[in-house]
């Protein structure tokens, strides 16, 4: 009868249907009840007849599925016959599913193109509040180095709704990492956990977020870094927050070269944004300085006295790295040279041919040539004394300004075309 409703046929019972490990149905009853990630996962093992393995985007293990400890080993050391497909949502990626069959034939692409959106629709969902208190966070980190925020109350206001007590001052620290080898994830929200738990374990209220930092000047373009506010006037508070930082990021991130700056205690949350100038110019300083990856502000010697130059006038620290070290960056780039630290190196050797060959490793005349052609490129004389200063604080300036200068044979691994790309 036109019009009528006719009922739909009877959905067969729950039990029926979960013993059939072909079917969805039990899947969409954990997702309607609200099981959460672990009891899903099972789920979708048992629908799809395979373990399972889901990890967040920072390579962290959110839940397993699998029928034994050594099959959960081998998913996550990516063996034989196993597969890895991203989970997104809109674009972004919220996650990745490891997959290995339990029979000999592959997962049905149709099936597992359902798992992976019903997963990656749930790992939003459950992540939402996070996301928010990490935006938050940031928002907040970025406001103090940008100097956004210079009322005192503000300060401390917005600082309490993120659980930081700012009241007593602060310290800022800068993490910046660099991969050696190839890794696989995304290494920067790791070093965002990693910080996170470093610097609550022992400051509490410590506040970690992933900001943007980079100086526009710097070739290598703008690149996201790790801050973290220490609260407290204690020196010793962020010194030991800043060696368990070390001690995980190392343990926990094998394969990278890292760089920490420190900043001094600033006793009013207003001169936050100065701590910040401090632990960026500390962190940069330690990056050109592979015997000392951890510095202090109050460590960086001659490098304060640029600080200032910095902060009013940038521009004017930039003409003087452009007169001066520029060309010889702009050179190894070009030619994969050694310019830039044969200088460095025969300034540490107090002008000492022979000792800045044994520093390198490298023929005494090969370090004459370098240095003649520092002269024809920069107009520079390393060997009159006012060529040496300009030299130096040159280099002083590049490392100010945050300039990464990777220039040299290309060695390291993960080259290709002769050529290690300047950031991963």
């Amino acid at each position: 009868m036109e019009g009528s409703v006719h009922p739909l046929p009877a959905r067969p019972a729950t039990s029926s249907a979960s013993a059939n490990p072909g079917t969805f149905d039990e899947l969409c009853t954990t997702l309607e009840q609200g099981a959460g990630i672990p009891e899903i996962l099972r789920a979708a093992a048992r629908a799809l007849e395979a373990s399972l393995v889901l990890i967040d985007p920072s390579s962290s293990v959110l839940a397993v599925a699998t029928r034994s400890p050594s099959e959960e080993r081998s998913l996550m050391t990516g063996a034989a016959g196993v597969e890895a497909v991203e989970l997104r949502i809109a674009g972004d990626v919220v996650g990745q599913l490891r997959v290995r069959s339990h029979t000999p034939a592959p997962v049905p692409p149709e099936r597992l193109l359902v798992v992976r959106a019903l997963l990656a629709g749930e790992l939003a969902r459950v992540r939402a509040p996070e996301r928010a208190s990490e935006e938050a966070s940031a928002s907040f980190v970025r406001a103090v180095l940008r100097r956004e925020v210079t009322d005192r109350g503000d300060l401390v206001a917005r600082g309490k709704e993120l659980g930081i007590d700012l009241e007593r001052g602060a310290s800022v620290l800068v993490a910046r990492g660099h991969p050696i080898a190839t890794h696989e994830g995304d290494w920067r929200r790791r070093m965002l956990a990693i910080a996170e738990r470093a610097g609550r374990a022992t400051a509490p209220g410590a506040l970690a977020a992933l900001v943007e930092t980079a100086a526009a000047e710097d070739p290598a373009g703008p690149r996201d870094e790790v801050v973290v506010l220490v609260p407290g006037a204690e020196e010793a508070i962020a010194e030991r927050v800043t060696a368990v930082l070390v001690r995980e990021l190392e343990a926990n991130l094998v394969g990278f070269g890292f760089a920490v700056g420190r900043s001094r205690v600033a006793a009013d949350p207003v001169d936050l944004h100065r701590a910040a100038n401090e632990a960026l110019l500390a962190a940069n300083v330690a990056e050109g300085d592979t015997e000392r990856p951890v510095l202090a502000f109050e460590e960086s010697g001659a490098y304060r006295l640029l600080l200032s130059a910095m902060s009013e006038d940038p521009a004017e620290l930039q003409r003087f790295y452009a007169e001066t070290v520029e060309p010889l960056v702009a050179y190894d780039e070009q030619y994969e040279t050694g310019l830039v630290q044969t200088v460095e190196a025969f300034l540490d050797a107090d002008g000492n041919v022979a000792g800045t060959a044994q520093r390198l490793f490298t023929h005494r005349h090969t370090i004459r040539y370098r240095l003649e052609r520092v002269k024809e490129l920069s107009g520079l004389d390393v060997g009159s004394t006012d060529g040496r200063e300009k030299l130096s604080l040159g280099l002083k300036a590049m490392r100010v300004l945050g300039i990464a200068h990777r220039g040299g044979p290309a060695t390291e691994a993960g080259a290709g075309a002769g050529r290690v790309p300047r950031r991963t």
